[in-house]
């Protein structure tokens, strides 16, 4: 009777739980959470112990923001539609953050001498940072890298793999004193300017004198 019982309860919760969805109607914080929970919280802890960087958590929210993946066809360096409407969206993702530099990678597949898919790991690297000037990003903040299909395929395989043809952009640092990067040394003239200005004396106060016309 007591094993009976135990199962009734157990799909009970299981109805129950599978019946929860959002609604108006429903009390805050019945829904079981689902694992985001805190995150903002615990971010901020790493930011502020250092266990992560801000360019480690701008370069995460970068990856999961938008695509920063885009593949060609084999032996090729020509951007496709599809690919264009990715660069689109990193292009409007990095006007938002005018301080952060970025690295594009070019990898190839396996097929090819080491020099050949350098070079051509290199030219797909250019045609996407090129292609993204067109979309108003400064060229110095965008640097071509390579590194060719033989040194970090997605798929290890000898045949042509599309999923190894490809550029992968990422976060790679801050522009050189750039107004809003808020560096040590910036930190320093603000902090000593706040202080100036809370030991500045105020003006002594003068006494206004207003005459009144008597007969109103």
């Amino acid at each position: 009777m007591q094993k009976h019982l135990n199962y009734l309860l157990i799909g009970a919760s299981v109805l129950g739980l599978s019946a929860c969805q959002t609604s108006f109607t429903q009390e805050a914080g019945m829904q079981v959470d689902k694992g985001q929970f805190g995150n903002s919280t615990m971010n901020n802890v790493l930011l502020q112990s250092g266990e992560i960087t801000y360019m480690q958590a701008l370069g995460g929210r970068f990856a999961a923001e938008v695509p920063s993946t885009i593949t060609f066809e084999f032996n090729s360096a020509v951007l496709s539609p599809a690919a264009m409407a990715a660069l689109n969206q990193q292009a409007n993702w990095i006007r938002q953050f005018p301080e952060l530099r970025f690295s594009v990678y070019g990898h190839t597949d396996l097929v090819g001498s080491n020099a050949y898919n350098y070079a051509l790991g290199k030219k797909r690297a250019e045609v996407v940072v090129s292609y993204l000037e067109t979309k108003g990003i400064s060229r110095s903040r965008l640097k071509a890298l390579v590194s060719y299909g033989e040194t970090r395929p997605v798929i290890a395989t000898p045949n042509p793999e599309t999923q190894n043809r490809r550029t992968v952009t990422e976060v790679s640092g801050f522009v050189e004193n750039h107004p809003m990067v808020l560096n040590g040394k910036y930190a320093q003239v603000i902090m000593r300017e706040y202080l100036v200005l809370a030991e500045r004396l105020h003006p002594e106060n003068t006494d206004v004198q207003t005459q009144v016309d008597p007969s109103q």
